[in-house]
């Protein structure tokens, strides 16, 4: 069978790893594209990917625009006539697209709601489309989904990230990490280039947070683009890691994640890290499934984020037990009977 797989954001790499290395160890041909945005190209390698660059993300609207387009065009030139059985992407704005107008049957994740442009854009013209359940169905059909077309499974996207995670104990010692306290926070800026958020990118919410626990906790900043790394370059007690590295064995180690995103945070609560999310814009149904589950605690309040960040790096909490669905198996199986295949 051929797969055309599309990675648009960085996390869909590591979303989307095992699941190229379990089709191509099945013998079928995999093609994967990607577009030039933040660290995809250098994930794709660190993960030994073999990928075809394919069009670059756009910062203003009239650029997303345009970049979009020429993806699409560019998409349709490298796919058309190639046979391809299906196509398989994680919010990607192009691939239904192109698929939908090849005639391609395609398959769509979605966990982000909000996204109200690129669902539009997408929704309408997927064949099927897994989502976690948490997410309203009726939110989706606004956009123009096919409620017959909807695949809902308990979790989120984020369990695909360890399949076959392997902890690296000694991840401070690799990366020649100089942490002189007791306590260590990883921290994730908010995606101030993303549609779905308007914010400046040469600030960031963490500002005021770091300026407080810094004091309290060695930090350990993960920027996504380098104006977010300059606004925290020469604080005390603070490190800009480089990407790409090993997130998740960063994650497990660090005694509490702070995030203005959305990934890393779930990432987190799946770990069982003490996580809490400041993230900026309206609340994801993700989230709340963490939030539900105790696994994550949700407050974009100074005060709040000060007092809890202290609480949780001397009281950690115990693990939850919590269960989910076999998110790869979904996708494997859908995969197989869009395209066709009995396997």
């Amino acid at each position: 069978m051929k797969i055309w797989i599309d990675i648009s954001n960085a996390p869909h790499v590591r979303f989307f790893k095992d699941v190229i290395k379990y089709f191509e160890d099945e013998g079928d041909d995999v093609l994967v594209t990607a577009r030039k945005f933040g660290d995809i190209h250098k994930l794709m390698d660190m993960y030994d990917i073999d990928f075809i660059s394919v069009g670059k993300h756009g910062v203003t609207l009239e650029e997303k625009l345009k970049e979009s387009a020429e993806r699409v065009v560019n998409l349709a030139d490298l796919i058309s006539g190639e046979g391809f059985d299906v196509a398989l992407s994680k919010h990607s704005i192009e691939l239904p697209r192109v698929a939908f107008g090849l005639g391609i049957p395609s398959l769509f994740v979605l966990d982000n709601e909000h996204a109200m442009a690129a669902n539009k854009l997408t929704l309408p013209l997927c064949s099927k489309i897994i989502v976690p359940n948490i997410i309203d169905m009726w939110k989706l059909m606004e956009y123009g989904a096919n409620p017959n077309d909807i695949i809902r499974y308990n979790g989120t996207s984020e369990l695909m990230h360890f399949n076959n995670f392997v902890f690296n104990e000694n991840i401070f010692e690799d990366l020649g990490l100089d942490l002189p306290l007791q306590r260590t926070i990883l921290m994730r800026p908010e995606p101030s280039l993303a549609s779905y958020l308007n914010t400046d990118c040469r600030k960031s919410v963490l500002s005021p947070v770091v300026d407080v626990l810094k004091e309290y906790a060695n930090i350990l900043i993960l920027p996504r683009f380098k104006e977010q790394a300059e606004i925290f370059e020469g604080i005390k007690n603070v490190t800009i890691l480089k990407p790409p590295v090993d997130t998740s064995s960063i994650i497990k180690a660090c005694d509490l994640v702070i995030g203005a995103g959305g990934t890393m945070n779930r990432e987190a609560a799946i770990l069982q890290t003490p996580v809490i999310s400041c993230y900026p814009g309206d609340t994801l149904s993700v989230d709340q499934f963490y939030v539900n589950n105790g696994l994550m605690y949700r407050t974009t309040d100074l005060e709040d984020i000060t007092k809890q960040a202290l609480s949780f790096i001397v009281n950690p909490h115990k693990p939850i037990d919590f269960k989910t669905d076999d998110l790869f198996d979904l996708i494997v199986k859908n995969t197989y009977e869009l395209g066709g295949s009995k396997k």
